[in-house]
């Protein structure tokens, strides 16, 4: 339990919990503890503040919405269990990932950093450009450096938003290679994915 009471923030450990269950709750985003912190003025000490959110995330334990720490911070969101409910509300045609976008992405989250040639040699086939857009479009990939040799190529890797979109904390939780493809198909299926097979724009 967190001390009673927070004198360096003027507050008592009950009020803390409110404002950080209520900042949560609006967030958009996942929220680190840095952001949080900004709440009580950095008045509260990031040990404290986790106690906090260990504690608010045991007050929710029996809810259909749960307090998950993520790689981009703390955030609220549906059971899983939930999810097939939740997923009525959405009257779009879900969206699929082709399989070059897929087979792509799985290359990079599992060889990261890997370039555009080293993803074409694996895979056996070119790397169409719009299929890296489509990627770096989501937030998922971005270029982390460049290979020494030839041309130095970019070296690219997955984000944060990567993994909190797929609900981890960090790429060692990655599943296995069909569970993320059949997680991205759902997790993201209200996203219209432009045709990866489209010329560049920039070509020609």
């Amino acid at each position: 339990m967190v001390p009673e009471p927070l004198p360096e923030a003027g507050l008592s450990p009950a009020q803390a919990l409110r404002i950080l269950e209520a900042a949560l709750l609006t967030a958009g985003e996942p929220l680190p503890v840095a952001a949080l912190r900004q709440l009580f003025d950095d008045a509260l000490s990031a040990e404290t503040l986790r106690r906090l959110l260990d504690e608010l995330r045991e007050a929710w334990a029996e809810r259909p919405v749960e307090l998950v720490q993520l790689a981009g911070g703390w955030r609220f969101r549906a059971r899983p269990e939930m999810q097939a409910w939740l997923d009525r509300l959405k009257p779009e045609r879900p969206a699929r990932y082709s399989r070059a976008v897929l087979e792509t992405l799985a290359i990079i989250a599992y060889r990261q950093p890997v370039t555009r040639g080293e993803i074409e040699q694996i895979r056996g086939v070119a790397v169409a450009t719009p299929v890296i857009r489509t990627l770096e479009a989501r937030g998922w990939v971005e270029t982390v450096g460049h290979r020494d040799g030839p041309g130095k190529p970019a070296l690219l890797a997955t984000t944060s938003q990567f993994l909190d979109d797929l609900a981890l904390r960090s790429l060692e939780e990655l599943p296995a290679l069909t569970a993320l493809e059949q997680t991205l198909q759902v997790e993201h299926e209200h996203l219209a994915e432009p045709d990866d097979t489209s010329p560049d724009p920039a070509a020609g």
